[in-house]
């Protein structure tokens, strides 16, 4: 049976371009064959993406991941490399464990956003960190009403409204002063950042509600993944639900989240299990 490994790589470091020649070469003696490339065609047919990137990486391989279901791999060569799965010193690891088929799946939850224009054009998207709706170069801040399943909630000024999923609760959401969301919990985050009023806690709503927000004054731009831009004038209306196709990551090991928040952000952790213990 042919076995495929479709490879995306940061496009500009030295020490990525070394990695891609000798992870290419490894698969390559092991029966697998490569394909290295960001193009739907690359990612067809195969079994795993493999990422040697940051997280931004791996975001472009959700692009084309996510139409195809295919799981993606992705080894940091970032800065917290929250989406990644293994640093660089695991490569010969990771290469084994790719040829044996030995990973396991995690289905990421993704937003579905929805811009509507004044006019009632109809913009679609969809994130799997988080949907920023920002102010454009043309305005100071924007002015904005936000409400929860055809319910309005509050209107402020503000510069960012943040809607995220688990996954990017670690991300943009997290540096406002958003919680922390277990990637296995279902929800769906709303972030002011910088708003003008007494009440803009962050909202956590559950999988099957809509989160909405409307451009009440000035105009703004709407980020999915800090990647893709849809506008967002006036007058406009910008729902997100949850999405309709997850992304997969591949796991190589089943070590729990809180592990990873302990090593991503490097948390001060002092055996305070093993002191209790003592007691």
């Amino acid at each position: 049976m042919d076995r495929k490994v479709a490879l995306i790589a940061h496009p500009a470091r030295p020490d990525v371009d070394r990695s891609v020649k000798a992870v290419t070469d490894a698969l390559t003696a092991r029966g697998i064959r490569v394909e290295l490339g960001e193009t739907p065609q690359a990612v067809r047919g195969a079994e795993l993406i493999l990422v040697i990137g940051g997280d931004g990486t791996v975001l472009r391989a959700a692009e084309l991941g996510r139409p195809e279901g295919t799981p993606i791999l992705g080894i940091n060569y970032g800065h917290v490399g929250f989406l990644s799965e293994a640093d660089p010193d695991d490569l010969p690891r990771v290469v084994d464990q790719i040829a044996e088929g030995q990973w396991a799946v995690d289905r990421r939850m993704t937003i579905d956003l929805t811009v509507t224009l004044p006019d009632g054009t109809v913009l679609r998207d969809w994130a799997l960190n988080d949907a920023a709706i920002e102010k454009d170069e043309t305005s100071r801040m924007i002015e904005v009403e936000i409400g929860v399943d055809s319910r309005e909630l509050s209107a402020f000024k503000v510069d960012t409204v943040v809607f995220s999923t688990p996954t990017g609760s670690t991300a943009y959401s997290f540096s406002a002063g958003g919680p922390i969301v277990w990637p296995d919990v279902e929800a769906m985050l709303l972030t002011p950042i910088a708003a003008h009023a007494l009440f803009t806690r962050p909202l956590v709503v559950g999988p099957t509600s809509t989160l909405e927000l409307r451009v009440h004054a000035d105009n703004a731009r709407v980020w999915c993944d800090g990647r893709r831009i849809l506008p967002a004038p006036c007058g406009s209306t910008v729902t997100a639900v949850r999405g309709e196709h997850p992304v997969l990551l591949a796991r190589l090991n089943d070590s729990p989240f809180s592990g990873r928040l302990v090593t991503k952000f490097q948390l001060p952790v002092t055996g305070w299990r093993e002191q209790s213990n003592l007691r």
